[in-house]
């Protein structure tokens, strides 16, 4: 725990000289907290749109992401799509790599390594520059050493073809829980994408949680959005009407769909360069004040803004550069009253402000 006394929040802190910084010196993971494209600016779906061309490989359980990016580019054009990127659409070519239906396969099978080389080595393709596979149900049955055989072969790509972005994902939910082989071995990828600075599109995570973030692995739940007392996306949606489509989801449910698509554009927007801002809390007991939140992927640092309370005007509004720390606690006096709010950075890049708390000692 970081603890600073009150005077922290009334001293302006020297800011930290701007970073020149690599593009991956950081790993970025899509999970399930990545689904509110609505926190977007649409300034980086545009810029997103404009750099990559997307080579995507996958069977149906694949399709999910496909038919969620559908849904909100019927509800918005902002988020199209096409094999030729016409009139301003992100370029895509899904099923890109193969006339045949082929994914990540199964133990130790590495043939979607080849069928990359061979699409990336043909001319016309030369633009692509960011290539996904999904797998189906071939990590249930996997082995540490296929897992390994399967992150070895996309090191292989990334390190001969180093102008494409390879976004790892983990294999979908199948029941079995967190004591299964198949987190067992998700948790195998996640730790090497962490460990590696790698892009991981977290398939699993997604289908791990309602939007509201309730968390249903630990009740069996599988990628039918099933789990030991009912289908929590059928449960969310009858709760939420309105907010969930009817798209056709291959093996589940429309909401994990709409979800995993909403997950995609927030990657496309992170990798084009967007970065969120934090997601601020306050707690507060008697005089003992603790703010705290969740760390940015790829900040570097975090700046407190603040203005006392009632606000006057942007004369009263001080700033402070806490470092790369994710939580300040201090014990206030009566009659303390200020706006907080934060901006997570990097080098150059700032974000937008995050939530706005009011942080009063009575």
């Amino acid at each position: 725990m970081y603890t600073k006394s009150v005077i922290f929040l009334l001293i302006m802190v020297t800011w930290l000289s701007p970073l020149s910084v690599a593009a991956f010196d950081y790993a970025l993971i899509v999970d399930h907290k990545c689904i509110k494209v609505d926190k977007i600016p649409d300034k980086w779906i545009l810029k997103a749109k404009q750099r990559f061309h997307i080579a995507y490989g996958h069977t149906s359980h694949g399709s999910q992401i496909v038919s969620g990016m559908k849904v909100l580019a019927q509800n918005n054009p902002l988020y199209s799509f096409s094999i030729s990127g016409e009139n301003d659409s992100l370029k895509f070519h899904d099923r890109a790599f193969s006339r045949s239906r082929h994914d990540l396969g199964h133990n130790g099978d590495t043939r979607w390594a080849d069928l990359t080389r061979a699409y990336l080595n043909q001319p016309e393709h030369s633009d692509v520059n960011l290539v996904m596979w999904s797998w189906c149900g071939g990590v249930s049955d996997n082995t540490e050493e296929g897992i390994n055989a399967y992150l070895q072969a996309m090191n292989r790509l990334e390190e001969e073809y180093p102008n494409v972005i390879f976004v790892y994902m983990t294999g979908h939910l199948d029941g079995t829980g967190e004591d299964g082989n198949l987190h067992q071995r998700n948790e195998q990828i996640r730790r090497y994408c962490r460990e590696n600075n790698k892009v991981l599109f977290d398939f699993a995570d997604i289908e791990s949680y309602d939007p509201d973030g309730n968390y249903f692995l630990d009740k069996g739940a599988n990628d039918g959005c099933n789990y030991a007392g009912g289908n929590w996306a059928k449960e969310w949606c009858d709760a939420h009407p309105g907010q969930c489509s009817s798209v056709s989801c291959a093996h589940s449910h429309s909401l994990n769909c709409d979800m995993k698509g909403r997950a995609f554009w927030w990657m496309l927007a992170r990798l084009a360069g967007w970065l969120p801002a934090p997601q601020v809390k306050l707690a507060v007991q008697g005089r003992f004040a603790r703010l705290f939140w969740q760390a940015v992927d790829g900040a570097l640092y975090y700046v407190l803004y603040y203005a006392p309370f009632p606000y006057q005007g942007p004369e009263t509004i001080g700033s402070a550069n806490l470092g790369n720390i994710t939580e300040i606690s201090a014990t206030l006096p009566q009659g303390f009253a200020y706006y907080l709010a934060l901006k997570s950075a990097r080098g150059d890049d700032i974000s937008e402000f995050s939530n706005i708390v009011l942080l009063e000692i009575n």
